[in-house]
C-alpha cells in the first residue's frame, strides 16, 4: 500500500516547486479591492476586472512585509499624493511565496507610483472631459459674488485649525468690517468626504436666501486626504450650486477637481477670509468714493445756483414791471379756475354724500330686519326650554339645594330635595339609597 504525504509534507513539496519555478521577481498591475495596514505590514487584496463587463476575472493577496513597506510607502505618498487605498490601480513587483502552513502569497518587493500617478489622471482627466461634455464645468465661473457678501455659509470640521484660523481672520479684519459664519459641519478626509459635503450643500441650498456664498475649506489635513475633493458627484453639486462657492481645501501646488470647478479657488482657509474681506473693503472704498462724488457735486451745484441767482438778482429792477404784469395776469386766470374746480368738486362731494346717505338708510334697514328676525327665532327658542312647559306635561323636577338632580348618584341619605309640579312644590328627605331606588320620608 502506498504511504500518503501528509499536508505539510504536500504543502513543503509545492513550496519547493514554487522556489524552484518562480524563482525572480515580475511586475505585475492589478486594481485593490482592500488594502490595510497592520502593526507596520500592507495586506492588499488584487483583483483584475473585465473592461466590457467590469467583472472580475482574476484574484490574489499580496502581502508588504514592514521592513521593505516602511521603504517604499513615503516614496508612493510623496509622488502620487495619496495613500494605498481600494479601488487604485496598482503596479507591483513581486515573487511567489508558498508557505506550508498559511499558504499562496504574493509578496511585494516594490511599487511603481508614477503609474497610479497616471491612473489618477487619466481618471480626472475623464470626470473632467465629462464635466465639461455636461457643460457644468465653468457654471460656477459665471455666477457673482454680491457686492455686500457678509452672511457666509462654511463647510468645515467643527475641530479643524483651518477653520478657527478663518473665523479669526474675518473677525479681526483691518477695517472693522462685520461677517455672518454658519458652520455647516462636514468629513474632510477619509472615504465619506463626498457624501458629507453633499450633504451640508443640501442643507445651505434649502436656506439659500440667507446665505451670500459658500466657503469650503480644510486645514491641517495631509495632501493625501484630497482624493475625497476628486469625485464626479461633488463636483456636479458644486458646479450646478446656485451660490458661488470659494474653496481653501489644499496646498498652492495642490489643485483639486472641487477647486476647479468652484468660483474661486484659494490657497488656504486664511487665504480665503482674505478675499472676502477685500472684496467687501472694494466695496466700502467705492461707497466712499461715491459718497465724496455726491458731496463734491452738491456743493458745485450749490455755488452754480449761486452765481445764477446772483446773475438775476442784477437783472430784476429791469424785469420787475413785466414780471409784475404776467404775474397780475397769471393770477387773475388761477383765481378764475380755482372757482371753477371749487364749485366742481362741492356739486361731487353733495352727490357722493346723498349716495352715501341712501345707501347708509339701505343698509341700516337690512341689518335691522335681519337682527330683528334672529331676535324672533331666539324667542321661540327660549319659550320651548321654559321648564313650565315640561311641568305642564306632567313631569316634575327635583332639587336639591337650588340644584337640579339628574342622577340618584348625585344624592346622600340626609338629604332634603324640592320636587316642584306644575301646582305646588312637596319637600321629602333620603332616607335610604341603592341602584335601583331610593326611600325618602315626605315632610
Amino acid at each position: 500500500m502506498t504511504k500518503a504525504l501528509s499536508l505539510f509534507e504536500l504543502n513543503s513539496l509545492v513550496a519547493d516547486v514554487i522556489d524552484a519555478t518562480l524563482s525572480r521577481s515580475y511586475w505585475v498591475e492589478a486594481e485593490l479591492s482592500e488594502a490595510r495596514e497592520n502593526r507596520g505590514h500592507c495586506y492588499m487584496e488584487l483583483i483584475e476586472k473585465n473592461e466590457g463587463s467590469n467583472v472580475p476575472i482574476a484574484r490574489a493577496s499580496a502581502k508588504c512585509w514592514s521592513n521593505i513597506w516602511t521603504l517604499i510607502k513615503p516614496a508612493f505618498v510623496r509622488i502620487t499624493g495619496q495613500e494605498i487605498r481600494a479601488g487604485m490601480k496598482v503596479m507591483l513587483q513581486v515573487h511567489a511565496q508558498f508557505h506550508p502552513q498559511y499558504g499562496f502569497s504574493w509578496i511585494v518587493d516594490d511599487i511603481n507610483p508614477e503609474y497610479t500617478m497616471g491612473d489618477m489622471m487619466r481618471k480626472r482627466q475623464e470626470i473632467i472631459r465629462q464635466l465639461k461634455a455636461e457643460g457644468v464645468f465653468d457654471l460656477q465661473k459665471e455666477l457673482c459674488l454680491p457686492m455686500f457678501a457678509q452672511r457666509i455659509a462654511v463647510i468645515s470640521s467643527e475641530t479643524a485649525a483651518g477653520y478657527g484660523d478663518f473665523c479669526n481672520q474675518l473677525e479681526t479684519n483691518d477695517y472693522g468690517l462685520y461677517f455672518h459664519v454658519e458652520l455647516f459641519p462636514a468629513i474632510m478626509q477619509g472615504d465619506s468626504v463626498e457624501q458629507s459635503i453633499i450633504n451640508a450643500l443640501n442643507q445651505i441650498n434649502s436656506r439659500e436666501e440667507d446665505f451670500d456664498c459658500v466657503v469650503i475649506i480644510r486645514g491641517g489635513g495631509a495632501t493625501a486626504d484630497l482624493s475625497g475633493f476628486d469625485t464626479l458627484n461633488l463636483a456636479e453639486n458644486v458646479a450646478n450650486f446656485p451660490l458661488p462657492i470659494i474653496t481653501g481645501i489644499g496646498h498652492e501646488r495642490d489643485e483639486s477637481i472641487l477647486d476647479m470647478v468652484s468660483f474661486q479657488r484659494m490657497k488656504t482657509p486664511t487665504a480665503a477670509a482674505a478675499y472676502l474681506i477685500d472684496h467687501l473693503a472694494s466695496t466700502l472704498m467705492r461707497v466712499e468714493n461715491a459718497q465724496a462724488a455726491i458731496i463734491d457735486g452738491v456743493k458745485k451745484a450749490l455755488e452754480v445756483e449761486k452765481m445764477r441767482i446772483q446773475h438775476i438778482g442784477s437783472h430784476i429792477p429791469v424785469l420787475f414791471s413785466v414780471v409784475r404784469t404776467k404775474q397780475d395776469a397769471w393770477l387773475e386766470g388761477l383765481s378764475q379756475r380755482l372757482v371753477m374746480r371749487m364749485n366742481e368738486a362741492i356739486k361731487q362731494a353733495e352727490f357722493h354724500l346723498s349716495t352715501l346717505q341712501n345707501c347708509m338708510l339701505l343698509a341700516l334697514q337690512n341689518k335691522l330686519s335681519v337682527e330683528q328676525h334672529r331676535l324672533d327665532i331666539l324667542e321661540q327658542r327660549a319659550r320651548l326650554l321654559d321648564p313650565s312647559l315640561l311641568l305642564k306635561r306632567g313631569y316634575s323636577i327635583t332639587l336639591c339645594n337650588g340644584r337640579t338632580i339628574r342622577n340618584a348618584k348625585d344624592l346622600k341619605i340626609g338629604d332634603t330635595i324640592t320636587t316642584r309640579f306644575e301646582t305646588g312644590e312637596v319637600e321629602s328627605k333620603v332616607e335610604r339609597l341603592s341602584q335601583k331606588s331610593i326611600l325618602f320620608h315626605i315632610l
